[in-house]
């Protein structure tokens, strides 16, 4: 097994059919209920294009608009969820009812990180359009473009797979921590804390 399909084989899948409030909605005790995850993957798609035509253009006062929108749709999709993207309304509107049900809905959080980490390779590359950087501005745009067209083409998202593996690696140091501490207060002949 793979890499890529061990992480998405940990990735939480939440039923299709649960009942309650969307994830970005659903309060700390309820369950949240997921996301199509065709509806990324369609995002990915056209991220790909928007940075495609920005990289062919560079550099250019159209490479500027594109990476400002794209840095504009990363940020929706950081801070209100890829349920609010513009391109999440295209896919729900225009592409989802035309396909049937998904066979499983996935947790939003990973896709969320992946809009962050497009956002701050948006930034860098719009940063360096702007102050005549080009090199920098193409090869930020580059590595987005290549992040987007692995999720487009492959279904692999590499953002997702980094939010994967810090979840995995901050438990762990959490504990680890916790574990120090409780051997020091030990070792001092105090019990740990309750």
């Amino acid at each position: 097994m793979s890499t890529s399909t061990q992480a998405r084989a940990e990735q939480p899948r939440l039923a299709a059919e649960q009942p309650g409030p969307p994830a970005d909605q659903a309060g700390p005790r309820e369950q949240p209920q997921g996301i199509d995850p065709r509806g990324p993957r369609f995002a990915a798609t056209l991220t790909t294009v928007v940075l495609a035509v920005a990289l062919f253009a560079a550099p250019s006062t159209l490479t500027v608009a594109l990476i400002a929108v794209q840095t504009v749709l990363f940020a929706i999709g950081a801070v209100a969820g890829v349920r609010r993207t513009p391109y999440a309304w295209v896919y729900q509107t225009l592409v989802r009812p035309r396909l049937g049900k998904p066979s499983h809905l996935e947790d939003p959080a990973p896709p969320r990180f992946a809009q962050t980490v497009g956002l701050g390779f948006a930034l860098l590359a719009l940063v360096g359009f702007l102050a005549g950087l080009t090199v920098l501005g193409e090869v930020a745009t580059g590595l987005a473009l290549i992040a987007a067209l692995l999720n487009a083409a492959f279904g692999f998202c590499l953002g997702c797979e980094a939010y994967l593996l810090l979840r995995r690696a901050v438990p762990r140091k959490a504990a680890d921590t916790s574990d120090q501490t409780q051997t020091t207060d030990n070792r001092a002949g105090q019990s740990p804390a309750a």
